[in-house]
């Protein structure tokens, strides 16, 4: 079960899933299934606040989006031209069938269908055009952010 406890000197070890403070902040060891629900809220409202927002380059700016980034040579620098915003709906699921090569095909009825809205930063130079899903971005956010504790 979480928890959160201060610091106590004391050196203990806990399963993952829990909260405990290194220093003056608290973070916690999460199981992957939550990493990844995170990242789809967080991933929902940074696309919501995107929209919403009124100045979109200050958006950007102030969640840390590069608009230069290295492209694959590693001298030329891509630069940010595009956000591009897509909406799919899931009507159904797929998945390898147990001992087949056919998949299992679940359609779903009509109130499990749901909208997803994905976002892409698209970055050009003069020899490439590279997309950067924003889930990669903030994904690699949270690792970094994490890492910093």
């Amino acid at each position: 079960m979480p928890h959160d406890h201060a610091p106590s000197g004391a050196d203990h070890h806990h399963g993952a899933g829990h909260n405990h403070a290194h220093g003056d902040h608290l973070h916690s060891h999460g199981k992957p299934d939550d990493a990844a629900s995170d990242l789809q809220v967080l991933t929902a409202q940074f696309i919501d606040g995107f929209v919403q927002a009124a100045d979109k380059s200050a958006y950007l700016r102030l969640a840390g989006v590069p608009f230069e980034r290295p492209g694959v040579g590693g001298k030329t620098a891509l630069k940010l031209v595009d956000v591009q915003l897509s909406t799919e709906w899931q009507v159904g699921t797929a998945a390898p069938s147990f001992g087949s090569r056919e998949l299992s095909y679940l359609p779903y009825p009509g109130e499990m269908v749901r909208e997803r809205t994905n976002m892409s930063l698209i970055y050009v130079s003069m020899d490439e055009k590279s997309p950067l899903d924003i889930r990669q971005f903030l994904s690699d956010r949270m690792a970094k952010d994490q890492a910093a504790y």
